[in-house]
C-alpha cells in the first residue's frame, strides 16, 4: 500500500517571469530569419508562442536563454491579436498541467517582468486572469512589492478558494494587513527584518516575533504555510541539513495544524539533475515534518514522492549530497557526469 504520510500540498511555481528555456533548444527554437518561437504542448497538440523582438535582441538571448513566462505575458499584453492570444493560451497551458499534477495552489510571480510598477501590476492583473480561466486552483499572489499584491489579489475570485500571499514576513510586515483584507492564507517567511537566518535558533527568533503579528491579524495556524528559508547546497554542503532540522523544529514549536515547507527547489540551484535532488529533499522534508511546498507539481506531488525508489543508487547519492555527506558533492557530481544518475 501507498505510505500516506508522504503527503504534500505543491504551490505550483511555473509561471514565473525568471523561468527561463535554452536558446535552440526544445522549446526555445531559434530560427533561421533571426525571429523565435517558443514551443509547447496544449490540447494534444504542438503549438507555438512568438518571441518579440525586444526578447532577441537582449542580453539573455545572446547568453542562450529566454524568459518564455515573460515572453508569453508581454504578448498577452502588447501583442497583435494572434499573439495575445498565443500568450494567454501559454500562461493557461502552463496553469492546467499544473492542476493536472496535484498543484492546490498556483503561483504568480511577475517581479522581473518590468522595472515599472505600473507595467507589473499590469502584468499581474493580466496573469491572474488567464490563470484563474484556465483553471479552479486558487492562486498564489507572489510578490516583494505590495502594490503588485494588491493588485493580484484584486483581480482574484473572492468565489473560490482563498487566494495566497507569497510572503509575509517581518520584513514585509506591511503584506500581513493586505492578506487580512483579502481573507488569504499566506506564506510566512522566516526572514529577519534586515536578514536571513542561516540556523534554527535564527529562524525560530524571527517566526517568535512574526506569528504574534498573524494572530493579531486574524490568521488561524491553518492559514499559514511556513517557509523557514531554503538555501542552495551548492553554496553550502551544510544547507539541506540545516533545513531539515528546522523543519522539524519548527513543527514541534507550533504544532500539527500550521503548515511547513517553503521554496524546497532552492536547495538544487547551480547543481546538476535537479529534478533528482528536488525529489529527494521534497522526501527528506516530508519525512521531518514539512506538508507544503513552492515546487515544479509535475516533478514532485504525493504521487511522485510515494513512487521514488528509496533503495536504489540515485536516491542514496542525492540523500548523502543533501545531508552533508557527501564533501562538495563530488559523488553526485560525477554521478552524474558518468550517466548513473
Amino acid at each position: 500500500m501507498p505510505d500516506t504520510r508522504l503527503a504534500i500540498i505543491p504551490i505550483g511555481e511555473n509561471i514565473h517571469c525568471t523561468r527561463v528555456h535554452k536558446r535552440g533548444g526544445k522549446y526555445a527554437i531559434a530560427r533561421e530569419d533571426g525571429s523565435g518561437v517558443i514551443a509547447y504542448d496544449a490540447a494534444g497538440e504542438r503549438r507555438f508562442l512568438p518571441i518579440p523582438r525586444a526578447f532577441i535582441d537582449c542580453a539573455d538571448w545572446e547568453n542562450g536563454k529566454v524568459r518564455h513566462c515573460a515572453v508569453a505575458i508581454w504578448q498577452g499584453l502588447n501583442g497583435a491579436e494572434a499573439e495575445r492570444a498565443a500568450g494567454a493560451d501559454y500562461i493557461a497551458s502552463l496553469a492546467r498541467a499544473q492542476e493536472a499534477a496535484e498543484a492546490q495552489y498556483l503561483d504568480v510571480n511577475v517581479d522581473e517582468f518590468s522595472t515599472d510598477d505600473a507595467e507589473k501590476a499590469a502584468a499581474m492583473t493580466w496573469a491572474v486572469a488567464v490563470v484563474q480561466r484556465a483553471s479552479t486552483l486558487p492562486v498564489s499572489v507572489d510578490s516583494s512589492n505590495t502594490a503588485i499584491l494588491r493588485a493580484g489579489l484584486e483581480a482574484c475570485d473572492r468565489g473560490r478558494a482563498k487566494p495566497m500571499v507569497n510572503s509575509v514576513s517581518l520584513e514585509r510586515a506591511a503584506a500581513i494587513p493586505l492578506a487580512a483584507e483579502f481573507g488569504a492564507v499566506v506564506i510566512a517567511s522566516a526572514a529577519g527584518e534586515s536578514g536571513l537566518p542561516s540556523t534554527t535558533e535564527g529562524r525560530l527568533a524571527n517566526l517568535a516575533a512574526l506569528m504574534p503579528m498573524l494572530k493579531e491579524a486574524g490568521f488561524e495556524a491553518d492559514s499559514i504555510h511556513v517557509d523557514p528559508l531554503v538555501f542552495p547546497i551548492a553554496t553550502d554542503s551544510a544547507n539541506g541539513k540545516a533545513l531539515l532540522e528546522a523543519v522539524t523544529a519548527v513543527r514541534e514549536t507550533y504544532g500539527a495544524t500550521l503548515h511547513v515547507g517553503g521554496g524546497l527547489s532552492n536547495v538544487s540551484f547551480g547543481m546538476p539533475n535537479r529534478k533528482l535532488i528536488n525529489q529527494v529533499f521534497a522526501y527528506l522534508a516530508v519525512e521531518a515534518g514539512a506538508d507544503s511546498g513552492i515546487v515544479d507539481p509535475l516533478q514532485v506531488n504525493s504521487q511522485r514522492l510515494r513512487e521514488l525508489d528509496t533503495g536504489s543508487e540515485s536516491f542514496a547519492l542525492a540523500k548523502a549530497l543533501l545531508l552533508g555527506e557527501d564533501e562538495f558533492g563530488m559523488n553526485f557530481i560525477m554521478a552524474s557526469r558518468e550517466g548513473r544518475i
